[in-house]
């Protein structure tokens, strides 16, 4: 099975199987029915794309339903620390963070259900990053937590006189004071 589940229900990290050689690698790095046949049956809608310099944090963000999001995150290029808390009511790790590095060698991807606040930071000196979405991307229904809420206190990899945060995310609130309509 290519999926690991993690310590928290429905948080999953997906490691594709390489076939290297002399000539490089190759690997599905999404295939519908090898999915489905683990379980995780969508359709994704959208891709995303951004490269970003050493030390930017980007997050933690989600869209409120009914334009909520499941995500296939991984690194293209270089190497970020992907990040994600859970924000569903009512889940036995509400609050909880989960942090993984995905890089352009360990071909790792995590997939970031519904319910869950993501972000990210970069841990090389670029790195581009891809994620699939199985929902279009609504601005009226954005939702964030601020990076750095000491209550979740995570640790980015990035020491704070590094750190690029956009003014969007500076500006949003801690855990206890965001917006969701998510339930376990």
């Amino acid at each position: 099975m290519p999926f690991e589940q993690t310590d928290i229900p429905g948080l999953l990290v997906y490691e594709p199987k390489v076939f290297e050689d002399s000539r490089g690698y190759f690997f599905e790095s999404y295939n519908y029915n090898s999915f489905a046949a683990d379980g995780v049956a969508m359709q994704f809608v959208q891709d995303n794309q951004a490269k970003s310099s050493y030390g930017v944090i980007r997050g933690l963000h989600y869209q409120l339903n009914p334009h909520a999001q499941t995500k296939l995150v991984r690194a293209l290029q270089g190497s970020i620390l992907d990040v994600v808390v859970d924000i569903r009511k009512g889940s036995p790790t509400y609050g909880k963070v989960f942090a993984i590095e995905l890089t352009e060698d360990n071909k790792r991807q995590l997939l970031v259900p519904k319910g869950f606040a993501h972000g990210y930071s970069v841990l090389s000196e670029t790195a581009v990053v891809m994620y699939k979405c199985d929902g279009f991307y609504s601005k009226e229904s954005e939702g964030g937590i601020y990076y750095n809420d000491p209550k979740l206190a995570i640790d980015w990899r990035i020491p704070a006189d590094k750190a690029i945060i956009s003014d969007k995310d500076k500006v949003l609130k801690g855990i206890d004071e965001c917006d969701t309509n998510f339930e376990f």
